[in-house]
Parts: C-alpha cells; sequence; structure tokens
C-alpha cells in the first residue's frame, strides 16, 4: 500500500499530497511528528530501526517519528504510530514545532515541519518487527556520549530533533 505525505508550507498549510518515497526523493516540506517517550528514572526510549525499511535502517532513534495522514491531526497521528510500532498506548503532550531539512543517504531528504511529542511509559511493549528491531532506554548523558562516540549510528533526524529538545527543555 502506498503511503502519502502531506506537503506543506512554512505556515503549515496544506500544499498537496506526495508519495512518500517520492516526497523524501525531492526533498519536499512535509508534516511530521516525533514522540520522546521516558521512564520514571528519566530515561529516553530509543528504538532501533528495521533493516526492512528503505533508508536508515539498523539506526537508533528517537521513541516514534512518522507522518501524519491526510485530515489527521499531528497528535492523533503520534498516537496511531504508537500503537503500530511499540503496541502500547500512552498520553503525550505536545512539547514544541520547527523545521528541518537533513540528508538522510541515498538520495534521499528528511524536509519536515516537526511535531514533538514526550511522553512517559514504564510497561512492556509488543514491537512491530517490520518497524522496530529493538528498543531500550538511556540516560541523556550516556545518550550524549554514545552520539559523540558513534554518530552513524544514530538516524540524521534524531540528532537534530534531540538538540533542538535540548535547546528548548
Amino acid at each position: 500500500m502506498e503511503e502519502y505525505v502531506v506537503l506543506v508550507n512554512p505556515e503549515d498549510e496544506v500544499l498537496g499530497l506526495m508519495e512518500k518515497q517520492q516526497a523524501h526523493i525531492n526533498g519536499l516540506l512535509h508534516r511530521a511528528f516525533s514522540v520522546f517517550l521516558f521512564n520514571d528514572k528519566g530515561e529516553m526510549l530509543l528504538q532501533k530501526r528495521a533493516s526492512e525499511k528503505y533508508h536508515s535502517p539498523n539506526q537508533w532513534t528517537n521513541a516514534v517519528c512518522s507522518h501524519p495522514r491526510y485530515g489527521e491531526s499531528y497528535l492523533e497521528g503520534a498516537k496511531r504510530r504508537v500503537k503500530e510500532e511499540l503496541g502500547i498506548e500512552t498520553d503525550l503532550s505536545e512539547k514544541f514545532n520547527f523545521i528541518y531539512k537533513a540528508d538522510v543517504g541515498g538520495g534521499l531528504w528528511e524536509h519536515e515541519l516537526d511535531y514533538v511529542f514526550t511522553g512517559t511509559y514504564n510497561e512492556d511493549f509488543k514491537l512491530n518487527q517490520n518497524e522496530v528491531e529493538e528498543v531500550r532506554y538511556t540516560s541523556l548523558q550516556d545518550l550524549d556520549q554514545e552520539i559523540a562516540d558513534h554518530p552513524e549510528r544514530f538516524t540524521e533526524w534524531f540528532k537534530i530533533i534531540l538538540e533542538e529538545y535540548k535547546h528548548n527543555f
């Protein structure tokens, strides 16, 4: 099934729809969301992207990142993908939004108007193996060191969004 992203201008006005991979080839601005989940110890959940993903496979990233469907709010999309990828439901709070553009390799670009949500979760996961290889929690301090030592292990957008998150909080 083809997936489409919602193309927008910098003011989040809808310009149209485009097949997801084509939007990433063209580097066109589209709607996206990112979810940061934390446990009660303040550790951040990371997911390792499945090896079958068409870009950035086997790289670590935030709990969930994806695109809302046409007619779906950013929050509705975030909750949907948390359920589809991690097999869980949890409350999410919108924290901020910003625009970024990142070269993700293979001639593909993430150019997104990204809404960032946070939540807390301490239970078990039911991972969708087509999306997620594994998950783990880590402290922000350990994460910063790991990214400094091995930046290639992490998605380009996660490194950008994490810096924006730390700048805002």
